[in-house]
Formats: C-alpha cells, sequence, structure tokens
C-alpha cells in the first residue's frame, strides 16, 4: 500500500500543479477522523480556494474529476465523495488495501526503516549525578531516550547514545563525607550526622566494601579502595565507581545501553568551560557588573541576561553545559535531543543563548529538549514512596522486579512525557485486556499460535494470492498495517514514543476483531493461505513496533 499511496500522490501532485503552478507541494493524504467517511482525505482544494478565488466544493469537484481520469486512480480508487466545504474523502478498493500484507512480508524487519541518511544525531539521556540508585524519574528517562533512539533509527539516522553526569561538586562531596561517616560507625539520626548526607542503606554498602578493600568496574572506570578511613579522595573516587557500577547493573536490567559516558569535570581539565567563557568575552556578549561576569542572553530571546561567573569565580552550572554542547556539535552531531525533568525548563533558553552568542555555526533551537514529570508508583490502591536501601525513594531496580523490564518500559513510554504519571504495579502484573502490554504482546503471540498449529512454511505465504481478503476486519486490519510507517515517521517528528503505544494497542484491538470474526485455519488452501498471510504481517509489524520501545515480542504466553 505504500507504493499504491505514493502513486496516488504523485497523480495528486500533478493535478494540482495543472490547477496552480507550484501547488504540487500540497499533494498530502491524512487519515479520516471517521472511518465510514474514506481511507484516505485531502483537504488541497480548501487550501487552494482563496488564492485561485474559486469556490471551494466547486473547486474540490473539478480536482475529482480530474483525479478520477488517473491511471492510478483508476486503478486503486474506488470512489471519491465531496465532503463539508470541500474535503476530498477517497475510498480505496481491497486489492489497495491488500498491497501492504506482501509489503510487510517481504520487508520483515525493515519494514517502516527508511535507508540511511548520513546524519548523525546524538540523544542524551538519564544523565544521573552518581550520588545514589536510579530512581524512577531516570526510568522514565532511559525509556523515552532509548525509544527515541530506536525511533529515529527506523527514519535512517546514525543515532548515538551519551550519558552526561556530575563527577565533582558538592553532591560528590557530600557522597564521600556520607561513606566516610558510615565506615566510622555513624549512621542517620546520630548528632554527628549532617541533615545534607545521604541516608540509604547503599551508603553503608558502600562503607563496607571500602573497608574491604574492594575493586569496582563500570562500564567507564575501575577503582580499588585503600581501606584507609582518612583517605576521603580515595573515598570519593571509590563511591563515584562503585555507584557508576549499580547504575550500569540497573541499566542492564533494563537493556539500555550508552555509546558513550561524558564527564563534567573533563569540561574543566581540557580547558573548555575557560575557552567557551573566552570566546563570549572576545565577541563582546558578555559585560562585568556587581563583581560577576554576566552574558547578554536577552538578545537571544532570554528573558533576562544570566550570570556566568559568579563573585567568588565559579561558574553557574549552565556555562559547562554551553561548552558541552559545542563539543556535540563539533563531534559531527546535526541534531541532538535532550532527556530532562521538567525541573530543567528554566536551562533551555540559556544553553541556547550560549551556543548562538558562541558564534560557531550552531544553528538556532539546537539542541532539542524532551522534558518529563516525575512518576509515581502506586500498589493495592496506595502510593509506594520509599525503597528501604534508596532511602527516600522507589528505584528504577525496584519497579523492574517487581513486575518485568517489559511491563515498565511500556508504561513508562504510554503517556506524553510531559504529563504526570501513575505506575500502578498491580495492573502492570495483570494478565487481562487491561493490562496495555499484556493485550499487545498476546496478540503477538496469539499469531505465533496460530501459526505453529498451520505448521506450514511460513516462506510460502510470500506468494499467497490476497484476493480473498475483502472482508470489512481484514480490510480494517490492512488499514492499520499500512498506517505503520507514517505513525513512525510523525512519533519521530514529535519526539512522542507514546504515539508508538497507542498505535500498537490499536493495531492489536484490530487483530483481536479480526480473529474474532474469521477462521485462519480453513479447508481452503487458497483463502487459507491468505489469511495467514494476513496474521503473519501483523504480527511481523508487532513485533517491529515493540523493538522501537525495547519491548519484548513473546511468541508464548
Amino acid at each position: 500500500m505504500l507504493l499504491v499511496k505514493q502513486e496516488l500522490l504523485g497523480s495528486l501532485a500533478a493535478e494540482l500543479d495543472r490547477l496552480s503552478p507550484g501547488a504540487g507541494d500540497k499533494a498530502l493524504f491524512e487519515s479520516p477522523k471517521v472511518a465510514a467517511h474514506g481511507d484516505l482525505a485531502c483537504t488541497a482544494a480548501m487550501q487552494l480556494a482563496k488564492p485561485l478565488k474559486r469556490n471551494p466544493r466547486q473547486l474540490a469537484e473539478s480536482l475529482r474529476s480530474a483525479l478520477l481520469e488517473t491511471a492510478p486512480f483508476r486503478q486503486w480508487v474506488e470512489a471519491i465523495d465531496i465532503a463539508g466545504p470541500g474535503f476530498l474523502n477517497i475510498r480505496l478498493k481491497p486489492q489497495a488495501k491488500q498491497q501492504v500484507v506482501a509489503e510487510v512480508l517481504a520487508a520483515g524487519e525493515g519494514f517502516g526503516t527508511l535507508p540511511a541518511n548520513g546524519r548523525r544525531m546524538m540523544v542524551e539521556f538519564v544523565s544521573a549525578n552518581p550520588t545514589g540508585p536510579l530512581h524512577v524519574g531516570h526510568g522514565r528517562q532511559a525509556a523515552l531516550g532509548d525509544a527515541l533512539c530506536n525511533l529515529y533509527a527506523t527514519q535512517g539516522w546514525d543515532v548515538w547514545r551519551e550519558f552526561y553526569y556530575n563527577d565533582a561538586g558538592v553532591q560528590i562531596a557530600t557522597l564521600a563525607t556520607s561513606v566516610q561517616l558510615r565506615a566510622k560507625g555513624f549512621k542517620p539520626g546520630d548528632a554527628q550526622w549532617p541533615e545534607a548526607a545521604y541516608n540509604g542503606e547503599y551508603i553503608a554498602e558502600i562503607a563496607a566494601d571500602f573497608m574491604a578493600r574492594t575493586t569496582v568496574r563500570s562500564d567507564d572506570r575501575e577503582f580499588t579502595a585503600s581501606g584507609d578511613l582518612d583517605d576521603l579522595d580515595g573515598m570519593r573516587l571509590f563511591a563515584v565507581a562503585y555507584l557508576r557500577h549499580e547504575q550500569d547493573l540497573d541499566l542492564k536490567a533494563f537493556q539500555v545501553k550508552f555509546d558513550n559516558y561524558y564527564l563534567e569535570s573533563s569540561l574543566y581539565t581540557s580547558g573548555k568551560v575557560d575557552a567557551v567563557v573566552q570566546r563570549l568575552r572576545d565577541a563582546g556578549k558578555t559585560y562585568e557588573s556587581d563583581g560577576a561576569l554576566w552574558l547578554k542572553s536577552t538578545e537571544y530571546g532570554d528573558d533576562k541576561d544570566r550570570v556566568m561567573r559568579k563573585g567568588d569565580g565559579s561558574y553557574t552550572y549552565f556555562v559547562p553545559d554551553v561548552a558541552y554542547h559545542i563539543t556535540k556539535w563539533e563531534r559531527g552531531f546535526s541534531k541532538v535531543v535532550n532527556i530532562q525533568g521538567t525541573d530543567h525548563h528554566g536551562t533551555i533558553a540559556r544553553v541556547r543563548a550560549g551556543l548562538q552568542a558562541a558564534g560557531v555555526g550552531i544553528p538556532a533551537g539546537y539542541p532539542d529538549y524532551v522534558l518529563h514529570t516525575m512518576v509515581r508508583v502506586m500498589r493495592a490502591g496506595e502510593e509506594v514512596k520509599i525503597s528501604k536501601r534508596a532511602g527516600s525513594y522507589v528505584t528504577l531496580r525496584d519497579l523492574i522486579e517487581w513486575t518485568s523490564k517489559d511491563a515498565v518500559r511500556f508504561f513508562l513510554l504510554s503517556r506524553k512525557p510531559d504529563t504526570e504519571y501513575v505506575f500502578d504495579i498491580d495492573l502492570a502484573l495483570a494478565q487481562n485486556n487491561d493490562n496495555p502490554v499484556y493485550y499487545v504482546q498476546y496478540a503477538h503471540a496469539r499469531i505465533c499460535s496460530v501459526l505453529a498449529a498451520w505448521g506450514g512454511d511460513a516462506g510460502s505465504l510470500d506468494s499467497a494470492d490476497l484476493s480473498a481478503l475483502d472482508s470489512p476486519q481484514a480490510l480494517s486490519l490492512m488499514l492499520q498495517l499500512a498506517r505503520y510507517p507514517e505513525m513512525l515517521r510523525d512519533a519521530a517528528v514529535d519526539f512522542a514514543p507514546h504515539d508508538v503505544t497507542f498505535y500498537l494497542r490499536e493495531l492489536a484491538a484490530s487483530y483481536h476483531s479480526y480473529y474474532d470474526a474469521e477462521r485462519i485455519l480453513v479447508e481452503d488452501e487458497r483463502l487459507r493461505n491468505a489469511r495467514l498471510a494476513l496474521v503473519a504481517a501483523t504480527a511481523q509489524v508487532l513485533h517491529n513496533g515493540l523493538a522501537v520501545l525495547g519491548v519484548s515480542a513473546p511468541r508464548k504466553m
């Protein structure tokens, strides 16, 4: 059906150009909001009516007549109805919809995927400082970031996953002090325990392993503890390595793997922060006031100028962010997406202002941001707020252990990132149609069961005669399959992996309706193979869509 739509769009573009030279770029099809209105909709007549000074409905009549005379419309279109002020509602012939089955079976896992476009993009996500276990908010970031990477990979991008973290500063110093106090035998609640210290049981575990002179390894570092109570710097390095290892275990359980870990400290040790500050000063984009150095960020759309260097000589936190994003650009990433919590909203304007003021050729609007809210966790109707190990929050690993990797990923992706989300543990464990991931995975397993019961050669279905697929349920299912590539494209453009979860639920519902309406393993070989080809194509698209989300497609449940 992809080729069918391309042929129809070609004819539409040609007819629009005849009506108004250059209007061919308005050749677009939409999905009617009401399925009964048709299979494709076109609003071009209404868009062209005003510049052409014509009645939109009369223009729609002319366009309709011209389109029905073209070869592709004669071959693939059953009827074109005109609705309202000039909508064209197009009804396709069954054979047009049947094409998608052969396209899916031929493309397999590549269905919906575009060729490489030669462009590199980076998605930076999770980016948790190594001061504690990953919490469920980090889990939402991990699910979002990984799914966005998968989405953009389907659109031909060369995608790079990066984890950025602060391995120095006040929080890391507090971590080291907390470990040292635990190693000396103090605990939360003692008079010697600072209010700002980290209270989780994991601090006691780090202290015990430090005193045992343990060696810890993570994806980006390795360190052996000295066991010396007075070695505060060694405790800092050991604690960072220990928690990076813990985060690696969390991410491994979630099946998220990064291409690179980038340290904030390296921006200082390499001189990149000082260099960007000097560049901004040389460009006349800064000024001194009240003992501080300010960036003229209002020149670039910020609501006020921002302090870059405070009176004590330290830089504010957005300055290394500017230096970091310049490195992204210099490393060849023409598109960059940052996944962050909504509390980072205020940094967007100042980082973009700094990048524009630096004058290194970075386009306006770079980088893109996807901001997400936190996640509440419910069990048995009550909110779960505390993990014993973390001390004050539910960890990502808790959530995976309580439910499953698949449930956590699907659930955390099932709403827009900037909307509040309540993770219902009981629902995630339910094996019924109310559980969305179970509902989708069950559709895939149900098809695999049918194919296993048939026991034939799946390759033989590629040549099945599809003309028998003409029932309302079959035609509806094929239309759903045909939506998949465009859904991927739109979801990538809108940074909306939740659209994939919505689509998969709709596709599963369409399959279940088809399964309930028609027997598949009938005696008539021609009819049986056509129906088997349709359900095999459906299983393939379910598999592909779940893979974008990082969710498995089980063959049995």
